[in-house]
């Protein structure tokens, strides 16, 4: 039985590693705490009401927030690009369903799925926020 028992927490401690490729390779984004309430009457954010007109929130996370109605809920990702050192070129912008970096590399990044767009070099996707819809409150958090 001791020896079931240790199994299973070996092979539990083994698949829960954080250490991923991924990981490894997106570090350029701090860990900050985001936990922001947006008031979708408010104007700046009504158009949120309607799906696929991403709207951007400033001066939370680490270089804002994109906030995307998806049709079916909200989709949150940190507006810095994960995949170079913060500056300001790396604070992406939108263009219509997608979000641009302005540096030199341009890089580019789907606002439904934050995975990047026609570019295979690219390892990190956007950092995405957790979302929940209270009444007319929309709660991004981490």
């Amino acid at each position: 039985m001791r020896i079931l028992v240790a199994l299973i927490c070996l092979l539990m401690f083994s698949t829960c590693s954080s250490n991923s490729v991924n990981d490894e390779n997106c570090q350029f984004l701090l860990d900050i705490t985001v936990n922001e309430s947006v008031n979708l009457n408010f104007p700046q954010y009504s158009q949120l009401q309607f799906p696929s007109i991403p709207t951007y929130v400033p001066d939370i996370g680490n270089g804002g927030v994109i906030v995307t109605n998806t049709g079916s809920g909200f989709a949150a990702f940190d507006a810095a690009d994960p995949n170079r050192i913060l500056e300001a070129c790396s604070i992406l912008t939108i263009e219509g369903l997608t979000a641009v970096s302005s540096c030199d590399d341009k890089n580019e990044y789907n606002l439904f799925t934050g995975l990047p767009v026609n570019n295979g070099d690219l390892r990190c996707s956007l950092r995405r926020y957790r979302t929940e819809l209270n009444g007319n409150i929309l709660v991004i958090f981490n």
